[in-house]
């Protein structure tokens, strides 16, 4: 007991601490106070700061005082969305999309050059009957390939010497034209089918080839009239067997307010490519082609290059820039068969997975691989048409930054003659501007229209800019 007393000291009992006697922490509820009021005045001041200088400015809006902060630039527009293409893995494969609620449907990898799927069962029967009604209700006429008066004003504006023909039409610079090379150049002629026996009638016609070997030099070249040909060519009459293409077609309305069914298939084709809405909605209407027994189109490209002297179709409504010339940027094909051909019809790829393209390989000792009439049966691929199937395929390449690049050469195809019966077909392109920029352009432009109250955006977009004549490539 004394020892206890003695421990104590003089000074009292000791002051209660924590238990176990170990050092009372630094951070008390005490200092924990005191830091938390001065952390609390620190902000105060600082809101306080902030709040004066927003009432500055906004009271001095044209004084010195009013640039405290600097103003923030409005945001530039959103740059157009990447575009997604589908991978083919390789031949045969097969991969399973959602194209309807709650069904997946196959699609199937036709080939790699081009980029080709084929998808059964894309429309029900009654979705094809219900197609070729409503084209057959709105009428088709004949499909022509005829160049139009501003191409023949633009050609006849741009300067261009023989000299300089002569070169672009010798493809392998031997000072020689030979019959191969005219033909890889002389797509169109008057809507004529061009073949070696008319390229002769017509040099025999013009006298452009006095020797009669089927081949001009340089010399023979340069003494022709190039406006000879022209009136030759306008001065014959074109058969329908000899036409580029024999069909008839229409065009069905797809935007809003259209049949359910056109909206249905618009929704299944961006499901399908996966492209941004805002560019499928955008695009061409759907096409309804109908071919006859004798029917054919031959093997052509949906697509053309874009060069500086050339535009698009869709953007050029919209585009401030001038250019002679102007394309069917169709970076898309989706290909339905509404029925089933008896005899021929099929779709033909003449050069599809070839391991390179040459363009004057297509015309080998008077045989056309694009001479769909002819020698179909000579293209690499070839799809049988069967109701409801849908085939799409990329007309153009990936630039490798998302973007569209360069015409896939391999797309070439075209419409075999139809041998018996009649094929009914439609076509769902997909526009896309090479050009970013443009398509940027185009889209703000359709979606400000659109939110004006001026109409219905679907009055002004490309659906109703096709009218009952369209030249195609």
């Amino acid at each position: 007991m004394a020892a206890a007393a003695a421990a104590a000291g003089p000074e009292g009992p000791p002051l209660p601490g924590p238990p176990g006697g170990r050092p009372r922490p630094v951070c008390s509820r005490p200092y924990f106070l005191v830091l938390m009021v001065f952390a609390h005045l620190y902000v105060l001041n600082v809101l306080g700061l902030l709040l004066f200088v927003h009432l500055s400015a906004g009271d001095n809006g044209g004084s010195p005082a009013a640039p405290l902060i600097a103003p923030v630039p409005p945001p530039p527009p959103p740059p157009a969305r990447a575009l997604p293409r589908l991978e083919g893995i390789k031949v045969g494969h097969t991969q399973r999309v959602e194209l309807v609620p709650g069904r997946a449907h196959a699609v199937r990898t036709l080939s790699l050059k081009p980029l080709l799927f084929e998808i059964p069962d894309f429309l029900t029967e009654e979705e094809c009957k219900l197609i070729i009604h409503l084209a057959q209700l709105k009428g088709l006429q004949k499909s022509q390939i005829l160049p139009t008066d501003d191409y023949e004003e633009a050609m006849e504006m741009i300067e261009i010497s023989q000299m300089d023909i002569f070169n672009l039409l010798d493809h392998n610079q031997d000072g020689q034209l030979q019959l191969k090379e005219v033909l890889t150049h002389t797509r169109l002629g008057n809507g004529r089918w061009m073949t070696p026996e008319n390229i002769r009638e017509m040099y025999t016609a013009v006298k452009a080839d006095p020797d009669g070997n089927g081949v001009l030099s340089l010399e023979e070249f340069k003494q022709l009239n190039i406006r000879d040909f022209h009136k030759y060519m306008g001065s014959q009459k074109v058969k329908t067997s000899d036409s580029v293409r024999n069909s008839q077609h229409t065009w069905l309305y797809q935007g809003e307010g259209a049949h359910q069914v056109m909206r249905s298939i618009r929704q299944r084709v961006m499901r399908l490519t996966r492209l941004p809405p805002e560019i499928v909605e955008h695009s061409e209407p759907l096409q309804v082609v109908r071919y006859d027994q004798g029917g054919h189109y031959h093997a052509h490209m949906d697509s053309g290059p874009v060069f500086p002297e050339t535009a698009c179709s869709h953007t050029k409504l919209v585009a401030n820039e001038s250019a002679p010339f102007e394309t069917s940027c169709r970076y898309v094909t989706v290909l339905f068969y509404l029925n089933n051909v008896t005899g021929g019809g099929e779709t033909v790829f003449p050069i599809a997975d070839n391991r390179t393209y040459e363009e004057m390989s297509l015309i080998q000792n008077d045989v056309d691989l694009r001479d769909t009439r002819k020698n179909c049966d000579k293209g690499n691929l070839r799809v049988k048409p069967q109701q409801g199937t849908a085939v799409f395929w990329y007309n153009y390449l990936s630039d490798g930054e998302g973007w569209v690049g360069e015409l896939d050469d391999f797309a070439l195809h075209g419409g075999c003659l139809v041998t018996q019966g009649t094929k009914w077909i439609a076509n769902n392109w997909i526009n896309v501007d090479p050009n970013r920029r443009r398509q940027q352009r185009f889209q703000q432009e359709m979606e400000r229209y659109g939110g004006t109250g001026a109409g219905s955006p679907g009055e002004w977009t490309v659906d109703k800019a096709y009218g009952g004549a369209h030249v195609e490539l």
